[in-house]
């Protein structure tokens, strides 16, 4: 490295994002995650033990995945190389696996290689990976924020262990906020500033467990607010509601506000008002509320409230909750949109709703047998005990029905489910009427 070199690296140091220069260096540093790199865990013994086998990354972005990538080039003794997948050509690739088989051959030395946002290599770029993660050339690191299960080839997730990082807690992030603060070396401790409480907490949620969003908005936070007349920085409510760029919404994801939007939510589905439905879901998107929670409860409202008076509901629910999954935010608040506002839309019945409570209590209340024209009758010897005997085959019959007991001898006549007149259980009802079922 010549001068020039050398003075380049220092000051993209010092100009680089606040996130960049907080990284951790080692893993004692490193905030979260605790599930796979507590001190127990398979992951911290084997960046410690410089023991790597390949490993794919796999969460939100802002959850340290390039993160514990730079810890592990920090304290590994292999070569440690980095691809980013979204600029990586083919020729890039050869380079890196030439460079691996040659120090590999002459001095016994491992590579390691991280691809950063590995989803977006195509199935021929990891193809051409495979046979070299495979013999040992390259120690393969994946960082990805797709599903890996879904995008990345199925040989390499065979050959790799999979650890799904989580969104930080609010504590990893005020804890973090605090560190940027008051580090006067890596952090803005220079700046001597100030951050309310208030404000602290406020940052801490809203970033939605993205450290990375946590620490711009602080950084841009201090570096364009004026000191007080004490000459200190001090961030308040208001200045860090305006670099996160979202107005406080008051709604707390553990207490009662959380609770009684929900509430609101899935009354207003139920009561069919899809603009009401529509607005609480904004709401909650707003304050960062988990998508696939939303997803979850609309599937519930689907089939409690609306039911077999509209069956399309449940499907177009389902349907939304995986899309969620695949797409992530921004565009998941339209399929949750579209999901929210059909339900809310639909015709109502709770009918299979009581049904199955009121089944469920019967079962809980007598012992019951099934009827042996309902018994099995496919294996030898069934003929002689009685079992199958006199069941009549429905489709042999008009309509395909034939009236005949099918409740257990206890509870004969027993109904529990109710078709309403609303929807298409209007035509389940026409249907009863037409074959006999229901007088």
């Amino acid at each position: 490295m010549d001068l020039f070199d050398y003075m380049k690296d220092k000051n993209m140091e010092k100009e680089s994002p606040l996130a960049s220069r907080m990284r951790p260096v080692t893993l004692d540093e490193v905030v979260g995650q605790e599930h796979i790199i507590g001190r127990d865990k398979l992951l911290y013994r084997a960046i410690q033990a410089d023991k790597l086998s390949s490993i794919i990354f796999y969460g939100p972005p802002g959850t340290g995945k390039t993160t514990l990538a730079q810890v592990i080039a920090n304290t590994t003794s292999a070569e440690f190389t980095r691809l980013n997948a979204t600029t990586a050509g083919k020729k890039d690739m050869e380079e890196v696996v030439k460079e691996a088989e040659d120090r590999r051959g002459m001095y016994g030395k491992k590579t390691i290689l991280f691809v950063d946002e590995i989803h977006r290599f195509n199935k021929g770029q990891q193809d051409y990976l495979l046979p070299f993660v495979e013999d040992g050339t390259v120690v393969l690191i994946g960082a990805t924020t797709e599903n890996p299960y879904f995008e990345v080839n199925g040989a390499l997730i065979s050959r790799s262990v999979i650890f799904e990082l989580k969104p930080l807690e609010k504590k990893d992030i005020r804890l973090l906020l605090e560190r940027a603060v008051n580090d006067p070396v890596k952090g803005l401790g220079s700046y001597h500033a100030v951050l309310e409480e208030e404000a602290e907490e406020f940052l801490a949620d809203m970033a939605g467990g993205d450290a990375r969003a946590a620490l711009n908005a602080i950084e841009l936070g201090i570096l364009t607010t004026s000191p007080s007349s004490d000459g200190k920085i001090h961030i308040d409510l208001s200045t860090a509601s305006e670099c996160i760029q979202k107005r406080v919404v008051r709604y707390d994801k553990t207490g009662d506000q959380h609770y009684d939007t929900i509430s609101a939510f899935i009354k207003s589905m139920r009561g069919t008002d899809p603009d009401a439905a529509v607005y609480y879901l904004a709401k909650m998107l707003y304050a960062g509320e988990d998508i696939k929670f939303i997803a979850r409860r609309i599937m519930i409202c689907a089939s409690e409230d609306v039911g077999n008076a509209d069956p399309q509901a449940l499907v177009v629910a389902v349907a939304a909750a995986q899309a969620v999954e695949r797409l992530g935010m921004p565009e998941a608040r339209i399929v949750l949109s579209q999901a929210v506002t059909y339900v809310a839309s639909a015709p109502k019945s709770n009918a299979a709703c009581l049904a199955i409570d009121a089944a469920s209590e019967s079962v809980a209340a007598r012992k019951t047998t099934v009827p042996p024209h309902l018994q099995d009758a496919h294996y030898k010897g069934a003929a002689k005990l009685g079992h199958g005997r006199g069941y009549q085959y429905a489709h042999d019959f008009p309509n395909h029905y034939v009236e005949q007991q099918y409740l257990p001898s206890e509870i004969a006549g027993e109904t529990f489910y109710h078709p309403t007149e609303n929807g298409y259980e209007a035509e389940i009802r026409k249907h009863f009427r037409k074959i006999g079922r229901e007088k």
